[in-house]
Parts: C-alpha cells; sequence; structure tokens
C-alpha cells in the first residue's frame, strides 16, 4: 500500500443551498478516489466541511475545481494550518465517574500514566490490569475513552499526538458499571492529567527549495528569515543560487506571490513537509488565544 502524508492545511467550506450541499458531497467523493492525499471532514459544531491538504497550492486547485468544473455554490474559508498537540513530561491522572441516585446508575473509575513518545509515533495504549480490578469488556471502552480525549486536544482543540497511555489500575461496580461509565471515567482522566503533562503546540514544518538568479539572493534571504525560516544549504549552479531552508507553513501563506515581487517573477520554489515542531512560546500563547476567543 501507498502510505500517503498527513494533510497539514484546512479550509472550510460552506454551501450555499441544499443543492449545492448535494453538489458537493458528490464532487468530494469523486475528487478524493482521484487524490487520495487529501481529506474531507465534518465539523459538527459549525456545520461546516473541512478539506485538507498537503499545501496552500494544493487546496487551491481543490477548491477551484470544486467551483467551477462542478459548480458547487458555496463560500470558502481562509486556510487554517494543521496544529498539533503534545505533552512534554509523564504524569499519572484518575478519573471517576460515578452516578449512584435511585434506580440503575453509572460507574467507571480508571488510573492511567500517560508520558510522552519520539516524533511520529502517535498514540499507543498499553493495558497493564492485572487480577480483573477492571472487567475485560471494559477495556476498550476506556481505550475509546482516551481517544476521543486526544482528539479535543488539552490547549486549543488540535490532536494529541506522540503519546503513550497506559491503563494502570481501576475499579468496578457489579451493577452500575458499563462500558459508556468507563469511556467517560477514561476521558476525564485524560484531559485533567495531560493538562498537568506540559502540554505544548506543534506546528508543521515545510522542507523548501528557492533557486534564483544570484542578484536576488540577499532579498530571498532576508524574506526567508522574516518567515522563521532556518537556511540549511545555499549551493550554486549554473547562474542560480539553490537554497533549501525550513519554514513553518503559517508562515508561508502569499510565498509566491512575495517571492514573484522580490525577483521580478524569476525565482521558484517548491516545498513539502517535513516534521512537526514545537510553536515558540509567544507564538503559541497568541494561537491559543485566538481559539479560545479571548
Amino acid at each position: 500500500t501507498i502510505e500517503f502524508p498527513e494533510p497539514v492545511i484546512s479550509v472550510a467550506i460552506e454551501p450555499k443551498t441544499k443543492t449545492d450541499q448535494e453538489k458537493l458531497f458528490v464532487s468530494l467523493g469523486k475528487l478524493t478516489h482521484e487524490d487520495p492525499s487529501f481529506k474531507v471532514s465534518y465539523n459538527e459544531e459549525t456545520g461546516q466541511t473541512i478539506i485538507s491538504g498537503m499545501g496552500e497550492l494544493h487546496l487551491e486547485i481543490i477548491v477551484d475545481r470544486l467551483l467551477r468544473e462542478f459548480k458547487v455554490g458555496a463560500n470558502v474559508g481562509k486556510p487554517q494550518v494543521a496544529y498539533r498537540e503534545t505533552i512534554r513530561k509523564p504524569v499519572k491522572a484518575e478519573g471517576k465517574y460515578i452516578r449512584q441516585s435511585g434506580g440503575r446508575g453509572q460507574y467507571g473509575h480508571v488510573n492511567i500514566n500517560i508520558e510522552p513518545m519520539e516524533p511520529g509515533n502517535n498514540f499507543e495504549f498499553v493495558n497493564k490490569i492485572v487480577g480483573g480490578s477492571i472487567p475485560k469488556e471494559y477495556i476498550s471502552a476506556v481505550e475509546k475513552g482516551v481517544k476521543e480525549a486526544l482528539e479535543d486536544g488539552v490547549l486549543a482543540g488540535y490532536p494529541v499526538v506522540d503519546i503513550r497511555v497506559t491503563l494502570l489500575d481501576g475499579s468496578y461496580h457489579e451493577v452500575d458499571s458499563s462500558e459508556m461509565a468507563f469511556k467517560i471515567a477514561a476521558s476525564m482522566a485524560f484531559k485533567d492529567g495531560a493538562k498537568k503533562a506540559k502540554p505544548v503546540l506543534l506546528e508543521p514544518i515545510m522542507a523548501i527549495e528557492v533557486v534564483t538568479p544570484e542578484e536576488y539572493l540577499g532579498d530571498v534571504m532576508g524574506d526567508l528569515n522574516s518567515r522563521r525560516g532556518k537556511v540549511r544549504t545555499i549551493e550554486q549552479r549554473a547562474k542560480v543560487q539553490v537554497i533549501s531552508a525550513q519554514v513553518p507553513l503559517s508562515a508561508m501563506f502569499g510565498y509566491a506571490t512575495d517571492l514573484r515581487s522580490k525577483s521580478q517573477g524569476r525565482a521558484t520554489y517548491t516545498m513539502q513537509f517535513s516534521h512537526y515542531d514545537e510553536v515558540p512560546k509567544n507564538i503559541s500563547e497568541n494561537i491559543i488565544a485566538k481559539v479560545k476567543g479571548e
């Protein structure tokens, strides 16, 4: 099987009418079949359809095809960077969900350990229950509760990655325990623990290669620096300079236009996803405040 990288940028689409909604649904089905590297999801809170892709240009092409080729009437939002969250220190956490007042109650109780993993490991769940302190039939509900909490994030609602959660212990009630109660208890334990585990925001970093005539090298380099870029190498090839750099995706919006104007249309660039890295504190605080509407 071919593995496609995770999309790093997304845009919200709102169809204008019911007919447009149906058209959008059909055309996105066709487009995902043609191009498996972009993803479609649905935000139930806002009612928006979210499409995610590999870069600004990738999304522009998809949106353009939806509007022109498939004639979907829709409002399109601004591109958004696909941030992630992770933690920096291990913690233990407890979650109790107990409702016992007349009739059948709810009882779920878990103790978990949450720890960071190496980048690129996404998520691992380990069950260390011995002696039946939580019956086997509730273990998958615990994992499900943790997974749902991961998706909602801790800092700013972005998915949490590179994390291992170990189920250590817990307790149950013969009558009142249920899968739902354990799922909620696990979710509560994770949310509570992750807040104390030094959570940080991660951003996609792009590997970019710029080919520019010598006379524009200074301007192009200055521009990359202003975008928090880290220049790796500069090579001379024939009459041009080739700059390899790593730049946060959030700083690359509108780059094609800026590069054209800085080089009178003579410089070109290619860009692809490289890795996720921690967002600097001052920028991270701004992103979190924006998400929370502060």
